[in-house]
């Protein structure tokens, strides 16, 4: 009965640290696919500062746009927990531009016809690693600012090859994106 109690006691705070995190601007995710390879492999966890402003070069977490470039629903909020991120599916990409940024049309085959010559107000030019497995900014284009969830600051653990992979235990603590 004692461990039975003292397993509900770390489960639950497990799970406060985890909102805290959130609420803190932190969140770890699981990378899932190679369209960042080498960068970050399938199975990386990355550590991500939730509300840092994205920087050329940086990369960082965005929610994935459905067929066509358009989303579901409204971006979640800046200060959401864990059920609004949890329910969302995201990516992880690199920024090659941001607002006033010149449009980087020859990098970018769906930005060719866009008659601006700078990245607009509250855009973002986000491009995988790997090109030819990405879906990113060459398919849908311009990111909107508010769907990026925060910025990778840091991978915390690479996966053993031969191990059991997080996928294999189940969904990961906050979130899995490719």
């Amino acid at each position: 009965m004692r461990a039975a109690a003292l397993a509900t006691a770390a489960g639950a705070a497990l799970a406060a640290a985890g909102t805290l995190a959130l609420t803190r601007g932190l969140v770890v995710v699981t990378v899932r696919g190679a369209s960042m390879s080498p960068a970050f492999e399938d199975g990386d966890r990355v550590l991500v500062r939730r509300g840092f402003r994205p920087a050329v070069g940086r990369v960082v977490v965005a929610e994935h746009p459905a067929p066509g470039g358009t989303w579901p629903g409204p971006p979640v909020p800046p200060g959401a927990g864990a059920t609004a991120v949890h329910g969302r599916a995201w990516l992880i990409k690199r920024v090659a531009a941001v607002p006033g940024d010149p449009v980087p049309r020859h990098h970018v085959r769906s930005l060719t016809t866009t008659p601006e010559g700078r990245v607009p107000s509250g855009r973002l030019v986000l491009l995988g690693d790997n090109s030819s497995i990405s879906y990113d900014s060459r398919e849908v284009g311009y990111f909107p600012l508010e769907r990026v969830l925060g910025t990778v600051m840091r991978r915390l653990t690479r996966p053993v090859r031969g191990a059991v992979s997080r996928g294999d235990l189940g969904p990961p603590p906050c979130g899995a994106l490719t």
